[in-house]
């Protein structure tokens, strides 16, 4: 009869990052001694699942659970270092799972999730994440989740490319259903990065402010124009052009170029005789500002030879 527990294995999971049933074994073969078993494993092979570990994970799919009352979303970004990991069965099941478990417990960040029991096991989630590492073979990472609560409509688009969560501020009674999906569409083809005017930082404005000086002062056709004009007309009609392309409710809505996005929300708004504007938004591009492998083949070998 073995002298460890689940747990035992459990813990030597963790704390190595090796698959299960080689923890197991690991443990029977030291005789329930965790240390030694520690042993085994690195003789074995650790390192391997180290070196996994510090490869480039640009790849994967950004996914959305919601909630069964359809008042929470929860979207999260796990990253792989190949697409043909991210369509594999295991690895999509294994991040509906972290979704269920960023739901049911709402951790605050990465980390304390990573701290947390999968859904539906009796293991972490970053002990699970790294037997994935070690059974699959990539370098998988949990970047990013989060947790939009309200009236929420959710989009994604090519499979796990990109997705997106809108929510709605309405009125008792409203169907924001369709339109709540119509913004977020709005939202992935047209990359709006703040809600509405106010939501743009200062910061930003005098950094656009001081790029369109410089643009107007570079342009010979501007050579002869009064700086009054430039300062009273120029400048304010372009620092509206930014808020019309980069705020949601002033952009032009794409099924209509005759409306804003808020004028559309508003005429849905009154042929139901219902209060409705939009919230939130939150938009994840899969690896978006990550650096993707490049290497190829032939430069791979070599780096392999040179660490012989």
């Amino acid at each position: 009869m073995a002298n460890f527990t689940a747990k035992d294995v459990a813990n030597l999971r963790a704390k190595t990052g090796c698959g299960m049933m080689d923890c197991k074994k690991a443990l029977v073969d030291a005789d329930g001694d965790f240390d030694e078993a520690i042993k085994i494993l690195r003789e074995k092979g650790l390192a391997a699942a180290v070196k996994k570990a510090d490869r480039i994970a640009a790849e994967g799919v950004v996914d959305i659970l919601v909630s069964d009352d359809g008042k929470t979303a929860v979207m999260i970004e796990v990253n792989s270092e190949t697409d043909f990991v991210a369509k594999n069965a295991s690895f999509r099941e294994f991040v509906k799972d972290i979704e269920k478990t960023v739901l049911e417990n709402r951790p605050a960040s990465v980390e304390e999730l990573l701290k947390l029991p999968l859904a539906g096991s009796e293991f972490t989630v970053e002990a699970t994440l790294k037997d994935k590492i070690y059974t699959i073979g990539e370098n998988m990472n949990i970047r990013r989740f989060v947790i939009v609560d309200g009236n929420v409509s959710t989009y994604i688009h090519g499979g796990g490319v990109t997705g997106v969560i809108v929510s709605m501020d309405c009125e008792d009674g409203a169907d924001y259903a369709e339109v709540g999906h119509n913004v977020c569409l709005q939202v992935a083809s047209m990359n709006p990065l703040y809600l509405d005017k106010a939501d743009v930082p200062a910061s930003v404005i005098e950094a656009e402010t001081e790029i369109i000086v410089a643009q107007i002062k570079n342009d010979p056709k501007n050579a002869n124009k009064p700086e009054n004009i430039i300062r009273e007309k120029m400048i304010p009609g372009r620092i509206e052009k930014y808020y019309d392309t980069n705020c949601l409710n002033l952009q032009s809505y794409v099924k209509d170029d005759d409306l804003t996005v808020a004028k559309y929300v508003e005429s849905v708004a009154k042929e139901q005789g219902k209060a409705m504007k939009i919230a939130s938004f939150v938009k994840y591009d899969k690896g978006e500002g990550l650096q993707k492998r490049e290497d190829d083949f032939a430069a791979e070998i070599e780096k392999l030879v040179k660490k012989d």
